[in-house]
């Protein structure tokens, strides 16, 4: 692992510098880079699906990683067409998404983390989509404390963008940097490896494998070209003079103020005028001198700021579009790509409606207000609740109450933290009255009791800076260690616009590398965690800890016992107690004991 690092930080520099990238094709000769991806993707909750064929994560070895290296050095490596399914969306349509094999997922992984290595230093700040350390929070952080004055939102949206990014374009940009005709063919290879829809095969003549690994990196490389375009050409043409100028009423104003208090004027004797001068607005808005753009791009969703005129924000709309379709053949959707009064209106980005606010609001005249849209929130109740009423969920009723009140409290806390810049965070009151009497239901009915002796069994109080406030917890005593804690509510519904996120580093601040997962370490060790054996071992995986549950048997055998006991999802097996664990027969014993019924 750690000469996957090392070689990843040569490419880092190489890209931080601009240096063209050339013979990479050979780091995928690396089984560390393999490692690595492995100990990034096997907790997904895709690992354990099926592609096009029947290969899961489920018995991962080296042995494997050692096969796939062999045939990507001999350029034999072949691209399994990935398995299409079509997500629903909100708006009634769907969305494709495609699954690929699990060896298809680890080379891709690999070649991500070239591509990442490389590009990311390139990238520009304004984009925060399937980027590391950053993410929504980043992006509206920087349009809240950033975009104040903002007269008009220009709302973007490219019309399917995935799957219509051109192949011919996509690769003519990689080849600009990347001068490895291998690495390039590989690329190409997997955009053109087709998808397979209730089993009848279809050609990929644009657009990005969603679902894949790296289609996300490749989006961002191609999407690179509109940050460019926007960054260096328009926001250079609109962006005019340091600062607005004042007003003559205000500047008349400010004269008389200054004036008096140079005479030693009491404040009481300014008070009038500085009351007046709060009603009043101390920049020009229609300085013809005066212009501002700014911009930031989350995946194929963007949106500009611009201080101006409406028919200068709908010359900018205009040359996005022509931009967009003339050099990467993509087009904008009509019915998404709006341009809205900030006073007047609210533009809609990652799930906020954006505002600027005026005296009368509370804040700032121009500072940027962030909204939580009420359809939105309807939705999330609307999961919680049944003719107007709360409702318990059945689906956890086999759960421990530290795993419900687990599951209630981070799906409410991941909400408050998701919309902590709105400054109406306060109708959060209603969803969480209707997913505290979810819980208290679910709970009263897994115990056949009533929500009232629930509340009173786990109410509790905790600190939310500075602030006591009543919430439900559950606490799990362990021997010799803290007690786990499971805890709903007990958060302020109070906007917190300096919400320190995991993305708050402080500047100059490099991460770590990863240290090596504890599950890569146990497969590199080789040897059956069952019986001991060195002899062709394999990963055997589960999706999760409650598949572990067996009925009807009155003893679990030995492999469900060593997993639940270290509470793992994975073990590590030879390939004969590995067979033995699918076709439900005994193990081996450990070496040296004599052989017994593991049943």
């Amino acid at each position: 692992m750690r000469d996957a690092e090392t070689k990843l930080a040569v490419i880092r520099e190489r890209g931080m510098k601009g240096l063209p990238l050339e013979r990479v094709y050979r780091q995928l000769y690396n089984p560390d880079l393999y490692l690595r991806g492995y100990g990034r993707i096997y907790r997904n909750d895709g690992a354990m699906t099926r592609g096009a064929t029947s290969e899961t994560i489920d018995g991962m070895s080296m042995q494997k990683i050692e096969g796939i290296i062999e045939l990507v050095r001999q350029e034999r490596y072949r691209w399994t067409p990935a398995r299409r399914i079509n997500i629903p969306k909100t708006n009634g349509k769907t969305r494709p998404l495609g699954i690929p094999t699990w060896s298809d997922k680890l080379v891709q992984e690999a070649m991500r983390s070239i591509l990442d290595a490389y590009y990311e230093p390139q990238f520009s700040p304004n984009s925060h989509g399937f980027r590391p350390d950053r993410g929504c929070h980043t992006a509206l952080k920087d349009i809240f404390h950033g975009w104040t004055g903002t007269k008009w939102f220009i709302e973007g949206d490219i019309k399917g963008c995935f799957d219509n990014i051109d192949h011919t374009i996509l690769l003519s940009i990689l080849r600009e940097k990347i001068h490895d005709g291998r690495f390039i063919t590989l690329v190409e290879s997997l955009l053109k490896a087709g998808y397979l829809e209730e089993w009848s095969y279809r050609a990929t003549l644009s657009g990005t494998p969603q679902g894949g690994v790296i289609s996300p990196i490749l989006a961002n490389i191609y999407l690179d070209k509109l940050d460019q375009f926007v960054e260096q050409t328009l926001i250079p043409r609109y962006t005019k003079s340091k600062q607005r100028r004042m007003t003559r009423e205000y500047e008349r104003i400010m004269g008389q103020i200054t004036r008096l208090r140079k005479k030693g004027a009491t404040r009481e004797t300014l008070l009038p005028l500085l009351k007046e001068r709060q009603t009043m607005i101390p920049a020009n808005p229609f300085d013809p001198a005066y212009r501002r753009l700014r911009y930031i791009r989350y995946a194929d969703d963007f949106v500009l700021g611009f201080a101006g005129p409406k028919d200068e924000a709908e010359a900018i709309r205009s040359q996005i579009g022509d931009f967009l379709r003339d050099h990467l053949k993509l087009e904008l959707s009509p019915e998404k790509t709006l341009i809205t009064h900030a006073g007047t209106g609210m533009a809609k980005f990652l799930g906020h409606e954006i505002s600027t606010g005026t005296p009368r609001h509370g804040s700032h005249r121009g500072a940027i207000r962030l909204h939580i849209p009420a359809n939105k929130l309807e939705d999330k109740i609307a999961r919680y609740m049944r003719d107007g009423k709360a409702i318990h969920r059945p689906e956890l009723l086999n759960e421990s109450d530290y795993e419900i009140i687990s599951k209630y409290g981070s799906e409410y806390r991941g909400l408050v933290q998701f919309y902590s810049y709105a400054v109406n965070l306060n109708w959060m009151h209603k969803l969480h009255w209707f997913m505290r009497r979810s819980l208290l239901k679910t709970l009263a009915a897994k115990h056949k009791t009533s929500t009232k002796k629930m509340y009173l069994a786990y109410r509790s109080e905790a600190y939310d800076r500075g602030r006591k406030l009543r919430c439900i917890e559950v606490q799990v005593p362990r021997p010799g260690k803290e007690p786990l804690i499971a805890r709903f509510g007990g958060l302020q519904l109070r906007t917190n616009p300096f919400l320190k996120t995991i993305f708050d580093l402080p500047e100059g601040l490099d991460r770590l590398p990863g240290k090596r997962t504890e599950l890569l370490e146990r497969l590199l060790a080789e040897t059956c965690d069952l019986c001991g054996s060195t002899d062709r071992i394999e990963v055997h995986h589960i999706r999760k800890l409650a598949d572990l549950k067996v009925s009807g048997q009155r003893a679990k055998p030995s492999w469900i016992q060593s997993m639940a006991s270290r509470q793992r999802k994975t073990l590590i097996v030879c390939q004969p107690c590995h067979n033995a664990i699918h076709a439900g027969r005994p193990t081996r014993k450990p070496i040296g004991q004599e052989p017994a019924n593991d049943e």
